[in-house]
């Protein structure tokens, strides 16, 4: 019985993953030949970062702690070997591989000065000001135009807070973890959007 309801809930997990996604993709998606709508980069930003916060803390609060309370299924960082869900960092970072693979130009991923893994760690060098910043004024989120060859982009890294125990555990537990001081609220790192200016 419980094999079972841990394949409904996959199931169900699965489709709210592809139905976000379908949404990220129609909102992000138009032709190339359309005007420009007037909307600033900066507005674009903020507008996709609501969406993120907001769905990475119903994914935390309302899927995985509450399928964790009632027994049902657990977030695990392995979460495909051991049949389990998506630590929420992993949701956010693999929703933000899907995005980036729709070719829309935006991109978003989590970063951290203190991060598990390398790859989370700040790319550049207005990653690593943005975060300090985030970090002392969670505020104020870090904005600016950057440059990546000859292309200009619009980043903006927002605060990214513990949420839930669970985030403030793992992070204080794990073994690659460089920081085991987390406190719940506190920034963590920060989410930076990217979005290209032609």
């Amino acid at each position: 019985m419980k094999a079972f309801e841990n394949g409904r809930v996959w199931t169900a997990m699965l489709s709210l993953c592809l139905i976000m996604a379908g949404w990220a993709t129609i909102a992000f998606s138009g032709s190339k030949n359309e005007p420009p709508q007037g909307i600033s980069p900066e507005k674009v930003a903020d507008y996709v970062h609501s969406i993120i916060e907001a769905d990475r803390t119903v994914y935390t609060k309302h899927v995985v702690n509450r399928m964790k309370e009632k027994g049902i299924v657990s977030a695990a960082e392995h979460w495909e070997q051991k049949n389990a869900l998506p630590l929420p960092a992993q949701f956010l970072q693999r929703a933000g591989r899907l995005v980036a693979e729709r070719g829309s130009g935006i991109r978003y991923r989590l970063i951290s000065l203190w991060p598990i893994y390398r790859r989370n760690a700040p790319a550049t060098e207005f990653e690593r000001e943005g975060l300090k910043a985030v970090t002392a004024n969670p505020d104020m989120p870090h904005k600016g135009i950057v440059r990546s060859g000859k292309k200009q982009y619009y980043q903006a890294i927002y605060p990214d807070r513990a949420v839930a125990k669970a985030c403030v555990k793992c992070h204080n537990t794990h073994p690659l973890s460089p920081k085991r001081d987390f406190a719940l609220n506190n920034v963590m790192g920060g989410i930076v959007i990217t979005i290209p200016l032609e």
